[in-house]
């Protein structure tokens, strides 16, 4: 893949404002991982891990995955990852709400933690 070959899928409306090639997702962290899993479902690439930096993150109401931007093979790698994912999630939500005191905050630390993947991305595809 080249520098460009990426696409966001979030619910950070910070990420929406700044960056390209977003696909926004109105709704939550969870909205955000099953649209990431419908994408790797029809081939794309996760390129960074669907899951934040900590338990912590967890906690935020918002998530930014970067995907390849076209479909490829089917990688199950992708699939079992997303899939887990999604239920290290659900499960870690049974008795908590996300944060939405600190939802500022939260935004911020996404959009630096999503800064820090394309960097990465970035330096590793030249």
């Amino acid at each position: 893949m080249d520098k460009k070959c990426y696409q966001i899928v979030t619910n950070n409306p910070v990420v929406k404002e700044n960056y390209d090639r977003v696909i926004f997702v109105d709704g939550s962290f969870q909205d955000v991982l099953l649209k990431a899993r419908d994408l790797v479902h029809s081939g794309h690439q996760l390129i960074n891990h669907p899951l934040g930096a900590s338990i912590r993150m967890f906690f935020s109401p918002y998530r930014s995955i970067l995907v390849s931007d076209k479909p490829d093979n089917l990688d199950i790698n992708h699939v079992e990852i997303i899939e887990n994912s999604i239920v290290s999630y659900n499960k870690q939500m049974e008795h908590r709400k996300p944060d939405e005191a600190n939802r500022k905050d939260y935004a911020f630390i996404d959009g630096e933690l999503l800064k820090s993947s394309l960097e990465e991305y970035k330096r590793l595809s030249i």
